[in-house]
């Protein structure tokens, strides 16, 4: 066996996906770099602090903070040294047409208990059912499906058993049916499938499979950093910087250079500035379009990431704001339209937005009220809209689609009394690297998950590894946070042979 060489690795982003990588390179004694185009970490978990206020402008729901713990057990330090991460409960608010209110709440029991007050005993029995098979598919799919690389569509069936227990699962069903299957109240169909868009997707058109988010916030639950989220990409850093992690901010690369120019093994990239950094091996985490287009502009992107098909995108406010809040008002707050699969079809098969839209409202001051003075609240809603292959003109029609968002927003009995305000639509998000305009990549179609995703090995640029969102193995902070393991062990592997 050959004796393993610690290689020289840029990272290229320090986003969750390349902070999670450089913890696990730098653990296995590598010398890494990250590079990172803003002045500090998180890229789309970032912040924006104005007048007092302080926003986290990407994602507001953390789930399974144990991959969080991993980024500080791999460097052998305590993640509580760092950062501090508390239970949301309830972990929802989901709110109805018809004015009822049901609390997604920590633990089976508590859950059960409020599915029994608010639909019956028979739900609430169905609800057990329902943990049940949720956890059994996440113990079947988390090590075998997700937290691993593929090389090709026949690793789906290597090894052979937990593809077939993936099968008698019932994983290939759709989600909407298989969610059906245990309940008949509408209300629980919506809150427990309504996960299949972080993937993309409608519920009726997501395959079961995808109920593994589901239980990643309903079983698992969901938690807030303390300070925010932003508070986690800077917590990771710091524990990286520690372990001998360099950072430099404010750099940004225009150039993965290769040994031919525009083929052959990567030697090191290239900053905006002019400056040439060496390196053995390239972790890139920009959007896999981008990177293609921008950074290897000798190298085709992979069909699938030239003509896929990509993910809705958001139309999020961010609003400092002073007034009451609404009673019963909870961190997350999920208030679904009466239109819920017509809300689908204007959505993704449309291309159009939602006559009637299902909206998230978060307010995350009710556990952080240091995001705002004293006495204000911040507000974080989103609304699902199309990306920018939809039908509308973003230049002309954003006025009117952010008073609707707004207005949506008071008519629910926010405070809309606004000190700060931020909008940040499908123009915005490509203007920051994303693709399509959609800060949620390629959706999860089945022939675009698992070992039909874009690789997130280059195989044209040996040296040269993907990580984030458009890659392996998908969307939401815990398959970013995997992602980078996943890379790390792309270049571990390398460094072996």
């Amino acid at each position: 066996m050959k004796q393993m060489q610690n290689m020289d690795v840029v990272i290229i982003g320090a986003g969750l996906s390349g902070l999670s990588a450089a913890c696990h390179l730098r653990a296995a004694g590598h010398a890494v770099l990250v590079l990172e185009a803003g002045s500090i970490p998180g890229g789309r978990a970032g912040s924006l602090t104005s007048d007092g206020y302080r926003f986290d402008t990407g994602p507001t729901v953390l789930t399974m903070p144990d991959l969080v713990d991993e980024c500080f057990t791999v460097l052998g330090v305590d993640r509580e040294k760092y950062l501090t991460i508390d239970r949301v409960d309830p972990m929802y608010r989901a709110c109805f047409a018809d004015g009822s209110e049901l609390y997604v709440r920590h633990g089976r029991e508590q859950m059960a208990d409020e599915i029994r007050r608010v639909c019956g005993p028979v739900e609430s029995r169905a609800f057990h059912r329902f943990c049940n098979w949720l956890t059994d598919l996440y113990r079947l799919e988390m090590p075998n499906f997700i937290d691993r690389n593929y090389d090709g569509p026949l690793d789906l069936a290597r090894p052979l058993r937990p593809a077939l227990d993936l099968l008698r699962s019932h994983a290939f069903a759709k989600l909407d049916d298989a969610v059906r299957g245990f309940f008949a109240d509408e209300r629980l169909v919506r809150i427990f499938s309504f996960q299949a868009m972080y993937a993309g997707l409608a519920p009726r058109k997501a395959l079961a499979l995808y109920a593994v988010i589901t239980y990643m916030d309903s079983v698992n639950g969901v938690f807030v950093p303390r300070g925010g989220m932003h508070a986690m990409p800077t917590a990771i850093a710091a524990a990286a910087t520690d372990a001998g992690v360099e950072f430099r901010y404010d750099t940004a690369v225009d150039r993965i250079l290769l040994s031919e120019g525009s083929t052959g093994r990567v030697r090191g990239v290239r900053t905006a500035g002019g400056a040439v950094i060496e390196a053995d091996a390239v972790v890139c985490t920009v959007d896999l379009p981008v990177a293609y287009r921008m950074l290897l502009p000798g190298i085709d992107a992979p069909r699938r990431v030239r003509r896929g098909n990509y993910s809705p995108s958001a139309l999020v406010w961010h609003a400092g704001v002073k007034g009451a809040l609404p009673q019963g008002v909870a961190h997350h707050n999920v208030h679904f339209a009466a239109d819920w699969d017509g809300a689908f079809r204007d959505l993704i098969d449309r291309g159009r937005p939602m006559t009637d839209p299902s909206i998230l409202v978060t307010v995350p001051t009710l556990d952080e009220p240091s995001m705002a003075p004293p006495d204000r609240h911040v507000i974080y809603a989103l609304e699902p809209v199309p990306n920018l292959d939809g039908t509308i003109d973003w230049t002309r029609d954003r006025p009117m689609a952010t008073k609707r968002l707004v207005d949506h927003v008071a008519a629910l009995g926010y405070p809309v009394d606004v000190e700060v305000e931020r909008f940040v639509d499908p123009l915005d998000w490509e203007a920051q690297g994303m693709e399509r305009g959609t800060p949620f990549a390629l959706s999860h179609r089945f022939l675009q998950s698992g070992p039909f995703r874009p690789k997130n090995l280059e195989r044209r640029a040996p040296g040269l590894v993907f990580a984030g969102s458009g890659t392996v193995p998908g969307v939401g902070v815990p398959m970013v946070l995997v992602s980078g393991k996943l890379a790390a062990e792309r270049v571990q592997r390398m460094s072996r042979s």
